[in-house]
């Protein structure tokens, strides 16, 4: 149980802000975007006496991450921490379709373009902050993924105590096929499921459902999406910083995950890529991008599988630069921890920023996300012109006015 109320905010279970007084579970803040833009609130933020709950809102967005919504998120948990009679922190996002499509890269193509490359390295530096924040969280966290969830969306849910996956659920991390690499603690999180089931979703950007996700071990619940509601509100009963306590509510509204129907059931038999584990394990299990490739054609070959076709597809779409970087971020994210994984993650980005060896990521962000022409020009364009040490170079520490992520690890310890 919580210790007792002590804060001056709370008065005979009513919170009081900025002169207004709600009941029960009510909205107590928002934010809105920077000034000049729609006043529409980015974060809403709902709670009792007892718990909060986060609110995405940028539902025609798909809740991507901006740096002021990442900002608050960061500010609003580490104060959620320290209040001594607040015990359960949720968050979830609006619209129905995303939990969190990740983060705005659009918005970080057009800085870059406009030569604000300080603003981008401050949103990847904080997100990385608040991903860290989440995996080391001192209360429990719980993650509502009710629709898209990807790259940083992904990142700053997966790496905390609890996520609750839906049949709406979407999980991916496609970012080799924008020509940057899976970031905010996702080197970390994929590189330890099963197998080798990190490397395949890290350098093909294919999709889980919900199921997939608890199967694998991306989620700790499943649960239909008609039922969230019921979720939150048994969430909003619970006066309690237990982890086991929160793990019971969850668990009263876990679904099993069963095909409802035969066709269902046949569906999943041979659609699921967790079928694929045998086939997984042997291709991406070789050493080189190359090799894994040629693994692939040599099983497809004389196949009519579409999986094959599917993946090979993946695998050649995406720049040859990012899958090699990738696949080096996943093998050595399965030997560190998480704040090792960020400050890795952040290296990389920031030479991905530089485009000193390659301007991929920007090109790749142009080409799928901006123009839509779908056909980015890769540099170097094919994997074997892809450098040892070019790869290296994404590795390396920064210099000059480049920084590394200074995190703060003597005083927080991940959560695993």
């Amino acid at each position: 149980m919580l210790r007792p109320r002590l804060g001056k905010s709370l008065s005979n279970g009513v919170f009081m802000r900025s002169g207004m007084a709600f009941h029960g579970r009510r909205p107590v803040a928002t934010l809105t975007q920077a000034e000049g833009e729609a006043e529409i609130p980015e974060v809403l933020v709902v709670g009792t006496s007892f718990n909060r709950m986060a609110i995405l809102n940028r539902p025609t967005a798909l809740n991507a991450l901006s740096t002021s919504m990442v900002e608050k998120l960061h500010k609003l948990y580490q104060a959620w921490e320290d209040h001594p009679d607040i015990g359960l922190v949720v968050t979830k996002g609006t619209g129905g379709r995303a939990f969190s499509a990740g983060g705005d890269v659009r918005r970080i193509y057009r800085l870059a373009n406009e030569g604000k490359i300080e603003e981008c390295k401050d949103f990847f530096n904080k997100i990385y902050h608040l991903t860290y924040l989440v995996g080391t969280y001192l209360k429990p966290h719980v993650a509502l993924l009710d629709g898209l969830t990807m790259g940083g969306g992904a990142g700053i849910s997966v790496p905390g105590m609890f996520r609750v996956a839906t049949d709406k659920t979407v999980f991916a991390t496609p970012e080799t096929q924008i020509g940057f690499h899976p970031d905010a603690g996702a080197s970390y999180f994929l590189s330890h499921l099963p197998g080798h089931l990190g490397e395949y979703l890290a350098l093909t950007g294919a999709h889980l459902n919900g199921a997939e996700m608890l199967v694998a071990g991306l989620a700790t619940h499943f649960s239909v999406s008609a039922r969230i509601g019921w979720i939150e509100e048994r969430l909003g009963t619970l006066i309690t910083d237990d982890p086991s306590v929160v793990e019971t509510a969850l668990d009263e509204y876990s679904d099993i995950v069963y095909p409802d129907t035969e066709s269902a059931l046949r569906s999943f038999l041979t659609e699921s890529v967790l079928h694929r584990m045998d086939a997984i394990d042997r291709c991406f299990s070789e050493e080189t991008v190359e090799e894994i490739l040629c693994a692939l054609e040599t099983e497809a070959a004389g196949q009519n599988d579409e999986w094959y076709t599917n993946t090979i597809g993946k695998l050649k779409g995406a720049s040859p630069l990012s899958l090699k970087v990738t696949l080096k971020s996943i093998r050595e994210g399965r030997f560190q921890n998480l704040n090792q994984c960020l400050v890795r993650e952040y290296r990389t980005t920031c030479h991905a920023l530089s485009s000193k060896i390659s301007g991929d990521f920007f090109e790749g962000v142009r080409s799928r996300l901006i123009d839509k022409d779908f056909s980015p020009k890769w540099d170097p364009p094919c994997l074997e012109q892809v450098s040892r040490e070019a790869v290296n170079h994404y590795f390396s520490p920064l210099v000059e006015d480049w920084q590394d992520l200074e995190l703060p690890v003597k005083q927080r310890e991940a959560y695993v």
